[in-house]
């Protein structure tokens, strides 16, 4: 790694700032050492181009930028809290005892001076390691992100190179199909296109290319597959029954890993539960503090208001680091397919479909596309609720302009408080106004069609396993794939029994098989599924005996259905264990607010009304005078609805790994929350 090699490059000349703090990086690193070296093999891990010294060097200058902001304000910050008189000289002293007055007076003359340079410098190391640390992070965040998804999508592709394997295709086949396969294997296929292009523009023998790779991925599992599958190819051995071992093997380690990410969920669950009890009991207190005239209302203010939501924030960031999303949006893009295939996988509300290939080519050809978005209107608003389930957040485009509608009339018509006091003096209509009434027209239609759209994919995966078995049966009977799937869906029942009719109706009227079964994928868009197809697609091309391959999928979908009857069920105790926290919760509040707050705000006002002062309450809440029962109230109800919205998503999320499950959670602990403090407030 010479200087040569670090400002040769056209992306060198274009980063200004890593080539002023080049010089720096050269005093400070050495260009062989661990941490560069680290860096380096991140950088590539990532799949970013950037060379290794000069990121560092633009690390370095970001770093020193935001230092220098940080420190600028640091020190105004440092000047102002003593110029503003926040915070006096003499209360600052690390009492070490100096006889002497004279150097006693220097000392304490130099106290402003060091506290701001001090301010000054302590921003300052927080702004560099900010920029420096964050800048540095990106590779080593990128490169986790990508193993994560690898070793989620191992499985699958091995599955896929086994189903090429049986179909005839050699090694270099193989490596090329799961390099082009991205649409379906995402990062595990960006891997195999490093090897693809080493061979092809760099004139890399295969098995180099794939020595390398194997170095370079970020996954040590794929690391170690692409080890053992170059052993076999050096010493000629066969590569099915290769693949199918590791097949084998990596459904079993997925499944493995599955549980146990499960078990830290039910930790995570169990921290959750202490996590959101801290709150409450901070309330609990202050508000004592409060009665007893010791406490500041800022204080609790910031622990409903910003305490609450940062621990519901950053419990569902935590979860999300665990937590395994299915990666994908189930969409296949196949090359090589029909034109037809080509333009209907990308229809969508702006594009037309397959009268996007033929615009151009004649007059009538443009009147046809001109009248399709009328044709296509015409079709939403004749089953608005079948395009809504569909497309659920298009819901929120009619939603959120309803409920922002609903709350300009009730502002001008004065029925929604707009002052504090109105807040104070009516809290829970306040609330429903402001908060629950543009919730339940935003939240309940979206959560509706998210539902009805997530029961309409799972009557497809429900049978899948089931099927794909069928499948297999059939077409070990002798039977052709088109043949076996009008077997199946006739002696079958359900949605996807129907997709398979309308297959074979396709497929009879021209289309090709492989065209039919990506329309059927792309109609539904789920990844789970579009595995399957993708498996299905590469094999039937080879070869319509595809007993293997068929039971391969049936095995991986097996597979999925077992993980997912344990997440559901493991994950059901997860949900349990939130709710149960946030009813407990919503039951102290109550009871705290009508067996102690109402109780304890009465003596504090019949003390005053006997002492004639207002003097017996204390400093309390609402200003003074003792507690205000009013404000406690309007506080204590915005904290549990705060906390049933941050319930009701971490729920659905570690249920789904989708925040949007979270919603009917969401709607129904507000619920909750409404009709408890109706009862009380």
């Amino acid at each position: 790694m010479s200087l040569d090699a670090g400002v040769g490059g056209d992306s060198v000349d274009g980063d200004l700032l890593g080539q002023l703090f080049y010089p720096i990086f050269g005093l400070l690193f050495d260009p062989d050492g661990d941490l560069v070296g680290d860096v380096e093999r991140k950088l590539a891990e990532a799949r970013m181009s950037d060379q290794v010294e000069m990121y560092v060097s633009r690390a370095l200058g970001v770093g020193v930028l935001v230092g220098v902001a940080l420190a600028v304000v640091g020190t105004v910050l440092g000047y102002g809290v003593f110029a503003t008189g926040l915070l006096s000289p003499e209360a600052l002293s690390l009492g070490i005892p100096v006889p002497n007055p004279a150097t006693r007076e220097a000392m304490r003359a130099l106290v402003v001076p060091v506290a701001v340079v001090g301010s000054g410098a302590v921003f300052g190391s927080i702004g560099f390691a900010t920029g420096f640390g964050g800048l540095l992070a990106v590779p080593y965040s990128r490169s986790s992100s990508r193993e994560r998804e690898i070793n989620m999508l191992l499985a699958d592709s091995i599955s896929f190179m086994y189903a090429l394997s049986v179909g005839g295709l050699n090694q270099l086949e193989i490596l090329r199909a799961m390099a082009i396969a991205e649409d379906t294997y995402g990062e595990v296929s960006r891997e195999f296109q490093n090897v693809i292009n080493e061979t092809e523009y760099f004139g890399t023998d295969y098995r180099n290319a794939i020595r390398k790779q194997s170095m370079e991925t970020p996954s040590d599992e794929l690391s170690q597959f692409l080890a053992d599958m170059l052993s076999i190819i050096n010493s000629g051995g066969e590569m099915e029954p290769f693949l199918k071992d590791k097949k084998e093997k990596h459904l079993r380690t997925s499944k493995q890993e599955r549980e146990m990410t499960l078990e830290t969920l039910e930790l995570f669950g169990e921290m959750y539960m202490t996590l959101s009890l801290f709150p409450l009991l901070l309330i609990i207190i202050l508000v004592i503090m409060g009665m007893m005239g010791e406490s500041d209302d800022f204080v609790l203010y910031a622990t409903v208001y910003a305490l609450i939501p940062l621990t519901g924030a950053g419990f569902l960031v935590l979860v999300s680091t665990v937590k395994q999303d299915e990666p994908g949006d189930g969409v296949l893009r196949p090359d090589g397919g029909s034109d037809r295939l080509r333009q209907t996988s990308r229809e969508g509300l702006l594009h037309f479909g397959l009268i996007e290939a033929f615009v151009g080519r004649a007059g009538v050809f443009d009147r046809i596309r001109d009248r399709e978005g009328t044709y296509k209107t015409k079709r939403i608003l004749a089953a608005p609720h079948h395009f809504l389930r569909d497309n659920p957040l298009y819901t929120l485009a009619m939603t959120i302009p309803a409920s922002l509608a609903l709350l300009a009339v009730a502002v001008v018509s004065g029925s929604a408080p707009t002052t504090v006091d109105g807040w104070i003096a009516r809290p829970v209509w306040s609330a429903f106004i402001w908060v629950y009434v543009p919730s339940y027209l935003t939240l309940i239609p979206l959560a509706t069609f998210y539902e009805w759209d997530q029961r309409a994919k799972r009557t497809v995966t429900g049978k899948l396993s089931e099927n794909l078995r069928k499948l297999s049966s059939a077409n070990d009977t002798g039977q052709t794939l088109l043949e076996s799937v009008r077997t199946v869906a006739d002696t079958s029942s359900g949605t996807l029994a129907e997709e398979f009719e309308v297959i074979h109706a396709k497929v009879n009227y021209g289309m090709s098989l492989r065209d039919a079964l990506v329309e059927f994928n792309n109609k539904y868009a789920v990844p789970r599924i579009a595995r399957t197809v993708k498996l299905i697609v590469e094999a039937q091309e080879a070869s319509s005996q595809i007993t293997d391959v068929l039971t391969t999928a049936a095995q991986a979908s097996e597979n999925q259905d077992d993980i997912e009857r344990e997440r559901r069920s493991r994950t059901r105790m997860q949900v349990a264990i939130i709710v149960m926290t946030y009813v407990t919760l919503l039951g102290v509040m109550a009871i705290l607010q009508t067996q102690f707050i109402d109780v304890m705000g009465g003596l504090s006002q019949g003390a005053e009304a006997a002492s004639g002062s207002g003097a017996a309450g204390g400093a309390g809440f609402g200003g003074g005078g003792g507690v205000d029962p009013d404000v406690l109230s309007m506080l204590f109800f915005h904290a549990v609805t705060i906390q049933a919205v941050l319930s009701g998503f971490i729920a659905g999320y570690i249920r789904n790994a989708e925040l949007l499950s979270g919603v009917k959670f969401a709607v129904t602990l507000m619920t909750l929350a409404l009709g408890v403090w109706i009862y009380v407030g």
